[in-house]
């Protein structure tokens, strides 16, 4: 069955290569569609099966030339736990976790086995960065100077890597940034070849890539694909900016390298979305440009030095858009500024759209984030904001990001009293003055502000995702103090176009926009 596969795999690949041959000579010009397929007469081009066959060739040679330059860099990771609680339950007590399956028998008799297996963790749903203890890596320095994951090497394990000639070192040093998940291993060997590392701010959509690790322990696997998308955040790691690739990305492959048809490293492969545990098309791996400031810093210092703002961020959205007079996704919008950080202290405000940082256009909240933190400490840049509906130019000094920087500041919501409350019914939305006890936790001044106390399900405040607890700081760009305030702020159809507010939970400030029911 394995056969049969195989060679409908061939066959698909040469098929669709065919399929690229005719297109790419469309484009080119050197075809007209009408011409394919055509043998009228003599009049008009065909495409000859040979030539079909000498563009898959150069398709094929161009992937063969790219593996072989990085192939020898690629290295197999095992990290080995020293001891974990279920491996030596296992051992110890003889667990079968096959109990009670028509293979309760053949694991109970056949140790070995129940060995091999144990060391294969069933895969779980959803966002999945790979088999415990296996993993991939690629050498970027002669050293002995290896680029991975986090994951893979995490846990204080025995991290052994292995080479392609068959040759196994013991890590003799490993720097890890879990923000994201990018680690640094070094070993002792000699004769070693390092992969050239590409520039991933260059890479396109569509761009063919190849995929090289150990999936499942099979090592110097090479898979290809194209780069399906860019700047995706998942919510896998703290920091996040990755490519997304269709080339088979499985459990295994995590830390080994995504590479371009000139052999070149322009990511390294993270993480997949799946839901059988395997490779459905959609795999994640952080830029190479990424990747290599961090393992700039992990080697010259053995941490990462990131500065900040010290603002809250978040996206443009349709409906915000509207509100702030910008596009879509055309910059992004300061929800809160934090006291004694470099924005308070260069004037930046809540409200303020970021265009520019730097002189780069920034479309993203990671973006931003990345453009940010990657700044020369103590630095001074332009940033380029719209506040009001005017450009303004504002010069901002950055500053080392704290270690605890961007954990949660405010504890859970506790109860809030209601004493003076009012009703939007068009929003679906109740609040009341802010107590002390809420105003405290929520690191807000009493009076600054109203507390949310209702919302109506599948209203639109619901729909904004406003929840009690959360305070109304602003409304419409005003204000507010008191239930009055808001009242005033939302009267004579105000909301019938869509309220802008700013609101305020434990995990920050941002702004939404509300749109009242007709």
């Amino acid at each position: 069955m394995r056969r049969k596969l195989a060679g409908v795999s061939i066959r698909t690949w040469l098929a669709a290569a065919a399929v690229l041959a005719v297109v790419g000579l469309i484009a080119a010009g050197v075809l007209s569609p009408l011409a394919v397929g055509q043998h009228s007469g003599g009049s008009g081009t065909s495409v000859t099966s040979a030539e079909a066959r000498d563009y898959a060739r150069s398709l094929s040679k161009a992937f063969r030339e790219s593996a072989e330059k990085v192939l020898p860099a690629v290295v197999a990771i095992f990290n080995r736990p020293a001891g974990t609680a279920a491996a030596e339950k296992w051992e110890e007590e003889e667990e079968n976790p096959w109990e009670g399956t028509p293979f309760e028998d053949l694991f109970r008799s056949n140790p070995d086995l129940r060995r091999f297996f144990r060391d294969m963790p069933p895969f779980p749903r959803g966002p999945h960065f790979g088999v415990a203890g296996l993993g991939s890596g690629v050498i970027i320095d002669p050293s002995g100077v290896i680029l991975t994951n986090n994951h893979v090497v995490e846990g204080g394990g025995k991290i052994t890597v292995r080479l392609q000639d068959g040759r196994e070192f013991d890590a003799v040093d490993i720097k890890s940034d879990p923000k994201t998940d990018i680690a640094v291993v070094r070993i002792k060997a000699d004769n070693l070849r390092a992969a050239k590392l590409g520039d991933s701010d260059k890479v396109a959509v569509g761009d063919w890539v190849l995929a090289l690790g150990d999936p499942f322990g099979l090592e110097g696997t090479v898979t290809a694909g194209i780069i399906s998308a860019k700047g995706r955040a998942m919510g896998i790691a703290p920091r996040e900016n990755f490519l997304q690739t269709d080339a088979a990305i499985n459990p295994g492959n995590s830390g080994g390298p995504l590479v371009n048809l000139d052999g070149e490293v322009i990511g390294i492969n993270t993480a997949i979305t799946t839901r059988s545990g395997g490779n459905q098309g959609v795999g994640f791996a952080v830029p190479i440009n990424l990747a290599k400031w961090v393992a700039d810093q992990l080697l010259k210092t053995g941490k990462v030095k990131r500065a900040y703002l010290g603002v809250a961020i978040q996206p443009v959205t349709h409906q915000l858009a509207e509100q702030l007079g910008v596009k879509a996704r055309q910059g992004v919008l300061i929800g809160e500024v934090q006291p004694g950080t470099p924005a308070s202290k260069a004037g930046l405000k809540p409200g303020d759209v970021i265009l520019q940082f730097n002189g780069r256009e920034v479309s993203s909240t990671n973006e931003l984030q990345g453009y940010v933190e990657q700044t020369p400490i103590g630095s001074t840049v332009p940033v380029l904001v719209l506040r009001d509906g005017k450009r303004l130019t504002i010069d901002v000094t950055v500053e080392e990001q704290p270690a605890n920087y961007g954990l949660a500041r405010r504890g859970p919501m506790g109860r809030f009293g209601r004493p003076e409350s009012s009703r939007f019914d068009k929003l679906g939305l109740e609040v009341a003055t802010l107590t002390p006890e809420v105003a405290e936790r929520l690191g807000v001044k009493p009076g600054e502000g109203v507390v949310v106390t209702q919302v109506r399900p599948n209203s639109p405040a619901d729909e904004a995702g406003l929840s009690p607890g959360m305070v109304i700081l602003e409304a419409n760009r005003k204000k507010i103090q008191s239930v009055a305030d808001l009242e005033k702020a939302l009267g004579e159809g105000a909301a019938d176009k869509g309220a802008l507010l700013l609101v305020r939970d434990a995990q920050g400030s941002r702004f939404v926009v509300v749109k009242a029911e007709k």
